[in-house]
């Protein structure tokens, strides 16, 4: 018998999606509620890694994920013209030929995951979050109801409620200097997996999200955190893309008013030990957000939900569970989120490929082991 009986899932995106759809599996009863009335995603697309992907097919999505999204076994780095370098073999971690990489649009990852959530059973409240919470799981909603479960927990993102109302002394998300760029465009039937553009001091990437889409990815320099007016973003990135030449380049010419951008600068929080108080834990981005350097922060946020839920089915106590849950996330995540950061700052100071490639290796090859 689980640990807990009753609980309380604050945010409704990857993480808190991923936790709902796993605890109902061992029979807990799960409200998640959602600050926004209409369940929207907003972004373009998403990288998933051989682990995210690992994660995504224990907590049972992996098919629809092939199916609407894109998953490759390779990886192309070229120059910035377009002039292939190397292919990189990447390997999956779930059985021979299994998938190394792959991509998909947010808002069809949001579907996929909002669809497992309503099948398993979860009782979802849209259009409400927190007012206050209590660490013996009492909870005060922003619609005036009140609530006691044996186990809240915060999955509601980067600028989480729960950690400000539950951790005040907790250190804020801070600017990283960067901001990423991203646009979905058509794939070309010749794109077949995802790419690397190098530059001197540049680098932009390409990701198939889809049989007909795929999206560019760029990261810019920005220590002043300007504004980006919506009206301008397709000339301030045309701008940016200007060195590259080859697909960047074809994409660079056709970008106007109407092209599908997305821009935001780049934010990082890790919560030190321990991220619960009582009976409320933080999880996903409300603990450990991240850049997108490694694209392991959904795979993170999947894996949360996983190890809490195979933890809670043990049936210990819930301290224990909560401190088992400390020990096998926090080195992890902390390895992703800084190393994340070490890369963006090489980018930013001109740091070379190898540093990069070498901080880059190590963290895949810690995430690779099992969960």
């Amino acid at each position: 018998m689980a640990a807990v009986r009753n609980t309380l899932v604050v945010g409704g995106g990857i993480a808190g999606m991923s936790l709902a759809v796993s605890l109902r599996k061992i029979g807990v009863a799960v409200d998640l509620v959602e600050i926004d009335p209409e369940w929207k995603v907003y972004g373009a697309g998403i990288t998933l890694t051989a682990p995210s992907l690992r994660a995504f097919e224990e907590l049972g999505v992996a098919e629809r994920i092939a199916a609407e999204g894109n998953v490759t076994h390779s990886l192309k780095v070229c120059d910035a013209n377009g002039l292939a370098l190397s292919v990189m073999p990447m390997r999956g971690l779930t059985g021979p030929g299994s998938p190394g990489n792959g991509g998909i649009l947010r808002p069809v990852l949001h579907s996929i995951l909002s669809d497992a959530v309503r099948a398993e059973g979860a009782n979802v409240r849209l259009g409400v979050t927190v007012e206050t919470v209590a660490t013996d799981g009492n909870v005060t909603l922003t619609d005036g109801s009140h609530g006691t479960y044996d186990f809240v927990i915060g999955a509601d993102g980067l600028h989480s409620q729960v950690r400000t109302l539950v951790f005040p002394d907790a250190p804020e998300p801070r600017m990283t200097g960067q901001g990423c760029w991203r646009v979905v465009v058509p794939r070309p039937r010749e794109v077949d997996s995802g790419q690397m553009f190098l530059g001197k001091d540049l680098k932009a990437g390409i990701t198939p999200v889809s049989r007909d889409e795929m999206y560019l990815f760029y990261l810019q320099h920005v220590p002043d955190n300007p504004r980006m007016p919506d009206d301008r973003l397709h000339d301030i990135l045309a701008g940016q893309l200007a060195p590259f030449g080859g697909l960047v380049g074809d994409i660079r010419r056709s970008l106007g008013p109407n092209s599908n951008i997305n821009y935001r600068p780049l934010e990082a929080i890790l919560m030190p030990l321990p991220w619960y108080r009582g009976r409320v834990l933080l999880i996903g981005d409300a603990a450990h957000g991240t850049t997108p350097h490694l694209a392991s922060g959904a795979g993170l946020a999947v894996e949360d939900g996983l190890v809490l839920t195979e933890l809670l089915g043990t049936g210990m106590p819930l301290d224990h569970v909560l401190d088992r849950f400390m020990t096998r996330r926090y080195s992890r995540a902390a390895l992703v989120v800084n190393n994340s950061l070490k890369i963006g700052e090489l980018e930013m100071n001109h740091g070379s490929a190898e540093e990069q490639t070498k901080l880059m290796a190590a963290a895949m090859a810690a995430i690779a082991a099992p969960m």
